[in-house]
Formats: structure tokens, C-alpha cells, sequence
């Protein structure tokens, strides 16, 4: 598996992170490493796939490296690496929003496994807001009548029974029904309800 955005590594060891190179580049990835945060949040933060950080590292340790990450770029995934197996501290990084806590030594297999849980993780996301952004924009075009008539459509609603609710005709429904379809690009009434899903807000 290659990525053309590279997988960043930020530690400062110098021989943790020439080893985690070498190991990521035989796996086909691209690589960028940092001795610092500061040294990583000053290149490009958006071009990289995935993030790898030492949790203990001087000035900026990997805990606030990850929230400064999240607030930069919400999307990037982050692991976390330890020499320290504190179970609270993986909590912690896990609640803050780490996709995997791997101890030091990391086994190779374990490290590749997490990376490239990560990226699908991260780009399932993606689609999904993409997914979103292409249903709200789609919704907007709707008129106020329009919308109505797609509620009660998707709700299960019959045409009759739409009709009675909105005060107009059936052969109405059917003209705005057409017209719902049309501007949502959807070929039935199981892509109006997935368009619809796919607007809400996620929790």
C-alpha cells in the first residue's frame, strides 16, 4: 500500500526516527521526519497523511502536538508511541482523539497495521464529508414547498397522503416529486433518503 501524501514522524531521537524511516520506506511510503513539533507544525501540516509522535519529547510533547494537529487540521490521523506503557495516558490520547497508542519498541507489523488502519480511517471520513457537503449543496436548491414535500416523502408518505397534509393536489406532489428528483439527481426514493442522511449533522 503507497500514499502519495507522506506519513510524518516527529520524534526526537535521532535513531527512533532513521529506523522508523527506513522501515516505512521499504513498506512504499513516503516519508518526512522531525526532530521537533515545532519543526513539523512549521511545514505542511495539510500535506501529510498520517502523523506519527513521540508522546515525550521536549517543549511540545506529543499529547499537545496531537490537540494543536486537531485543531489545525481535524482530519489527520495521529498515533502515539511511548517507551512508557501507561495505560491512563493511552486513554487519554485515545479520548483525545489518537487512532492508535503503540509502546516502544513498536513491532514493524503492528506499526504497519496501525498506519494503515489509519489512513483508511481517514479517508472513510473524508468521503463521508464529501458525501455531506454534496447532499447539503444539492438540498439547497430545493424550494421551501419542495423541502416540505421531500419530508413527508421520505418520512414514507404516499403521494394522497402528502397531498392531504400540504392542502394540494396529488397530481401537484407528483409535478414537485419530479422536481425533487430531478434536482437531486436521484433515480428513486431510496436516494432521496440517502441524500437526506447524508446532510444531517453527525454526532
Amino acid at each position: 500500500m503507497t500514499n502519495a501524501h507522506p506519513i510524518c514522524i516527529v520524534d526526537d531521537d535521532d535513531e527512533t526516527r532513521a529506523s522508523l524511516r527506513l522501515l516505512l520506506e521499504t513498506a512504499a511510503f513516503t516519508v518526512r521526519d522531525y526532530a521537533s513539533a515545532a519543526e513539523f507544525l512549521g511545514d505542511d501540516v495539510f500535506g501529510a497523511a498520517c502523523l506519527i509522535a513521540d508522546l515525550c519529547m521536549p517543549g511540545m510533547d506529543g499529547m499537545a502536538l496531537q490537540r494543536e494537529v486537531a485543531r489545525r487540521r481535524g482530519d489527520l490521523p495521529v498515533l502515539l508511541v511511548s517507551g512508557y506503557g501507561e495505560v491512563g495516558l493511552a486513554v487519554q490520547a485515545m479520548k483525545a482523539g489518537a487512532v492508535d497508542f503503540l509502546e516502544k519498541p513498536v513491532a514493524a507489523g503492528q506499526l504497519l497495521a496501525s498506519i494503515r488502519r489509519a489512513i483508511f480511517i481517514s479517508e472513510q471520513s473524508s468521503a463521508k464529508k464529501s458525501e455531506a457537503r454534496t447532499a447539503r449543496r444539492l438540498l439547497g436548491q430545493l424550494t421551501p414547498q419542495e423541502k416540505r414535500v421531500l419530508d413527508e416523502l421520505v418520512a414514507g408518505q404516499s403521494n394522497k397522503a402528502v397531498a392531504q397534509k400540504l392542502g394540494i393536489s396529488p397530481r401537484t406532489v407528483e409535478v414537485y416529486r419530479a422536481q425533487i428528483m430531478n434536482k437531486l439527481n436521484a433515480h428513486g426514493l431510496t436516494d432521496l433518503v440517502r441524500t437526506t442522511i447524508a446532510a444531517r449533522p453527525r454526532k
